[in-house]
Formats: structure tokens, C-alpha cells, sequence
């Protein structure tokens, strides 16, 4: 009987662990099927001004690195190339901002990514870090244990978690959300506001939805948009440099 039992535990083990490769495997792979810059992009921006530095994207203005630098986390399985456009708008005001490669193309598996960046460029003196979708949630978590660090906190289309309740501190945030968010509906917005810290500023894109927070076409889920992903973007790059020039 002993016998038979150790037998089968085993087998049940070996199960298992075929099953946890097999579900590793097809998540990886799922991991890897990822959302990439459209190619109006890239003529917008133009393909010889991604600038590809260590282990992100960068924009300087006039390729110098500034005293105040963003750190913007992509959403879920999208290539950080997809946020040039933000990039490119904001080093044109005057802002270092940096766009990092995430873990597996998921910013919650490489949340304290931030460090890296900030140790590579210690001429920077003020660091304000923010995201899109699930890469707003896993900026929040970092700015959450590092809000002494931190010269502000912003959202495209997202919120923080339940954990991270940013309400009783007085880190400079900035919400921006799109009418049409299919994703983060305005809704979620709204019944998260209450996580936020008093002075938060929040500002809604009137006809704006979830992907055209980044430049990499259509994403499944969201509503379409009513306004062109360079209007969009163009409102994104205004809201959070106004923002940034307030702080």
C-alpha cells in the first residue's frame, strides 16, 4: 500500500509540474505577442529619433539630460517605442523622459525598474514617474514606497490599487483619462478617485479612448475614439507639461 501511495504522489507531482511548465510556457509566449508603434509614429516622430539606451528609450532636449526627468511605465504588453510621441513632446519642453523595457512586457513584474533609471542618471535631481493601464498601477506602487524620492505621481488611463492609498500624502498627481476608455472606464476613475491625494489634478480627453494613450492602433476591449491619436496626444503632452511646469 505504501508503495502504491508513493506512487501516486508522485505522479501527482509530476502533474503538476508539467502542468506549471505548460501554463509558464503559454503565458510567455502570450507575453511576447506584444502591441508595437504604429507606423504613423514613426513618421511622425521619425524612426532616427528613438534614441535606445541601456535597457529603455530615452528624449532629451537638445540630447542633454535635464534636472528634472519622467519616467513613464508602458501598459501591458506594449513596446515602450509606442509612447515616443509623449516622449518626443516632452523633451521639446524642456523634459528628460524615459521609457523603460518592462519584465515579460508587464510593468507589475518589473516595478521597481525606476532605480535603474534613476542610478544611471544622477544629474537628474527630481524624478516624477507615472504610467499607462497596468503601468500607472505599477508606477503608483513605486511611488508608494518612494514618495520622498518622487516629485510627482501622473495616470494615463489608469489608477493605483487598493493597496496603494495615496490619499493622506501630498505628492503632486495628475490623472489624465479618456472619455471613451473602454478599459479604464471613467467610471473606475471616478470610484478610485477617492485613493488620490487632495491636491490631485484630474483631467478628462473629451472623445478620447484607451489606446490612443499610446501610438500602437487598436486594442481589444476599448471603445473607438472620436478624436485622432494625435489629438490625443497632443492633449496628453500638454496636460502633464502644463502640470509639470506648475510644480
Amino acid at each position: 500500500m505504501k508503495g502504491n501511495k508513493s506512487k501516486l504522489v508522485k505522479i501527482l507531482l509530476l502533474s503538476l509540474a508539467g502542468l506549471l511548465i505548460i501554463g509558464g510556457a503559454g503565458f510567455y509566449i502570450w507575453s511576447q505577442q506584444t502591441y508595437s508603434a504604429s507606423a504613423e509614429m514613426v513618421a511622425l516622430v521619425g524612426e532616427e529619433n528613438i534614441h535606445l539606451e541601456e535597457d529603455w528609450v530615452i528624449f532629451t532636449p537638445d540630447q542633454e539630460v535635464t534636472k528634472t526627468g519622467l519616467i513613464l511605465y508602458p501598459g501591458a504588453k506594449v513596446e515602450p517605442e509606442a509612447y515616443s510621441y509623449i516622449g518626443q513632446g516632452l523633451a521639446q519642453r524642456g523634459y528628460t523622459v524615459v521609457i523603460p523595457n518592462v519584465l515579460l512586457n508587464f510593468a507589475f513584474f518589473d516595478v521597481n525598474k525606476a532605480d535603474e533609471i534613476r542610478e544611471a542618471y544622477p544629474e537628474v535631481k527630481s524624478w516624477v514617474i507615472g504610467g499607462h493601464s497596468l503601468g500607472g498601477v505599477a508606477a503608483a506602487s513605486y511611488a508608494y514606497k518612494h514618495e520622498e524620492q518622487l516629485g510627482g505621481l501622473f495616470f494615463l488611463g489608469a489608477y493605483p490599487a487598493d493597496s496603494n492609498n495615496f490619499s493622506n500624502t501630498k505628492l503632486p498627481i495628475l490623472s489624465i483619462y479618456g472619455e471613451l476608455d473602454g478599459l479604464t472606464t471613467v467610471e473606475k476613475i471616478d470610484s478610485t478617485q477617492r485613493l488620490l491625494a487632495p491636491n490631485a489634478v484630474l483631467h478628462e480627453i473629451a472623445g478620447g479612448n484607451h489606446a490612443q494613450f499610446g501610438m500602437y492602433g487598436p486594442q481589444k476591449g476599448d471603445q473607438e475614439a472620436t478624436i485622432s491619436a494625435v489629438e490625443q496626444q497632443d492633449i496628453i503632452v500638454g496636460t502633464i507639461g502644463d502640470w509639470l511646469d506648475s510644480l
